[in-house]
């Protein structure tokens, strides 16, 4: 991801982009429910199995949402979705792309930026 500062993030239509799948996540936090509310002395009854699965339901059907490419590309999380058989062409561009940064050097700015 970005935390690692590369110089480009390609995705392709197939990727997900999530620490964990929608149904992992979400029994995992009805898990989490269920022992908060035993610590809570509240009793189990059908009133908050219901609650219980309408949450894990919404957090399932949320992060499954959230996950996908074009989610993800719509937030810049990426530099965008190429198709799977133009990833050698694209991974050349981008290495020449990289090996003409390394070698240019950059003069300071003496002027303003103009933005309309």
């Amino acid at each position: 991801g970005r935390g690692f500062d590369p110089r480009f993030i390609f995705s392709w239509p197939s990727a997900r982009t999530a620490v964990m799948g929608g149904a992992q996540a979400a029994m995992v936090m009805e898990m989490v429910g269920r022992g908060k509310l035993g610590r809570q002395g509240v009793a189990l009854d059908d009133k908050a199995e219901a609650g219980l699965k309408a949450m894990s339901d919404q957090l399932r059907r949320r992060l499954d949402a959230e996950s996908h490419v074009l989610f993800g590309s719509a937030r810049l999380w990426d530099d965008g979705i190429i198709d799977p058989r133009d990833t050698r062409q694209v991974l050349a561009t981008c290495l020449a792309l990289a090996e003409e940064a390394a070698r240019r050097v950059l003069r300071p700015n003496t002027f303003g930026i103009a933005r309309m």
